[in-house]
């Protein structure tokens, strides 16, 4: 029997790199050719000259530290399967940060299907938490959300069920399985239902963006009745609680709504900003040591993204090694062949894969696991309560 502690979480191998070396090599030895000739004969030349030789020369001082960076590529390969195997404690809480600041812009079914992919993901309901920061403060953003809850207890057990990969229901649904011959009888009745709650989800919030009110603005709703967009007390919400009352694939994580104060005469530094609010207010709620950041414009595209990153996180020897995980953005509906680059094929591709064979990437600002220990420097105080770290706090609305 093999020894369990023993077992890889991650496992970094480094890319085969010899015809790339060997013509960057040889294209060095150009540039500095070119450089020693440019500056032999610069006294003969003036002005002009002098000129060529500075640019080239900056030229391949840049071009220099780029092939650095990618001078050593390395491939990561994690092993979420054996999380189980190598950590007989629970797993480790996160806390989902999903910030959006105009509805007009950033339209809630957006939001909404990000807040699914994120809800739906392989990885213990009780363990994960989802805050969403409005910076618009709409009524409508708050009602798409309570809509969008009721769904995900649909969402969530049939991608559970049925090992959806894709798991924001605007992507998922456009195709059809229906043409299969290996999808069967139970599969497709239960396709053809979630197909039909999310056409009435969208519907219920196209209509609700056409009327000047989303919905009666009465009792939890009350609140944003006569609001001022830019001038307004911080807001908080808790729309679904975790409950461990019922067991298996029925279970959704907690989802919270979060409008920070904003004030006319104080800067409020737009997502950083956001941000600092959800991290205070989810380390008085749920506390997880880990955090995930994401536009409201994205999506998950692998439900086993969150034990991945555990892999690389709890893998270390040292906690100190490894700060943050990031993940790169792709993006659908691209032209093909990308003309104009808008896949970032060579930032992802080429220098992420470099970076990743020295010590990582830098944070691109969204897609990212943080340690909370980064983000304050020290433990909270109360971090070493166990039951503050997997139980939903309840929290008034501040009404200062």
């Amino acid at each position: 029997m093999a020894n369990e502690i023993s077992l890889p979480l991650y496992l970094r191998t480094a890319r085969k790199n010899t015809i790339q070396r060997a013509f960057d090599a040889t294209l060095l030895f150009l540039l500095v050719s070119l450089l020693v000739y440019r500056l032999l004969f610069l006294k003969n030349h003036g002005f002009v000259w002098l000129l060529a030789f500075l640019c080239e020369s900056w030229f391949t001082f840049t071009w220099s530290l780029i092939v650095s960076t990618k001078w050593n590529p390395a491939e990561i390969q994690t092993y979420p399967e054996n999380l189980e195997r190598r950590w007989f404690a629970e797993l480790p809480a996160v806390d989902m940060f999903v910030t959006t600041a105009d509805p007009g812009r950033e339209p809630p079914i957006m939001t909404v299907n990000t807040v699914l992919s994120l809800l739906a993901v392989d990885y213990p309901a009780d363990k994960l938490a989802c805050y969403v920061s409005d910076d618009g403060c709409s009524a409508l953003t708050f009602h798409s959300l309570v809509e969008a809850l009721r769904f995900a207890k649909l969402w969530v057990p049939f991608c559970k069920k049925y090992n959806v990969q894709v798991r924001a229901p605007f992507r998922y649904l456009l195709a059809d399985p229906m043409s299969t011959s290996s999808a069967n009888s139970e599969f497709k009745q239960d396709w053809k239902k979630i197909k039909a709650d999310y056409e009435q989800l969208c519907l219920k919030i196209k209509e609700a963006g056409r009327e000047s009110a989303p919905c009666d603005l009465t009792g939890e709703f009350g609140v944003f009745a006569n609001i001022e967009t830019g001038n307004h007390p911080s807001i908080i919400k808790i729309i679904g609680e975790h409950k461990h009352e019922t067991e298996g694939d029925e279970e959704v994580p907690h989802l919270v709504y979060i409008s920070r104060e904003k004030r006319p005469k104080y800067p409020h530094h737009f997502k950083a900003g956001a941000m600092n609010v959800l991290s205070r207010v989810s380390g008085l709620m749920t506390n997880a040591p880990f955090i995930l950041n994401v536009d409201c414009d994205m999506f998950v595209n692998d439900p086993q993204v969150v034990r991945r990153t555990m892999c690389q996180l709890l893998g270390r020897e040292n906690e100190t090694d490894v700060a943050f995980v990031q993940y790169p953005q792709c993006f659908y509906n691209g032209l093909k062949d990308d003309p104009y680059g808008n896949q970032m094929i060579v930032l992802i591709e080429y220098l992420g894969h470099g970076l990743a064979g020295l010590q990582g990437p830098s944070y691109f600002g969204t897609g990212c696991f943080h340690r909370r220990k980064v983000i304050y420097g020290v433990w909270p105080d109360h971090a070493n309560d166990p039951a503050r770290n997997h139980t939903l706090t309840k929290v008034m609305i501040i009404l200062t």
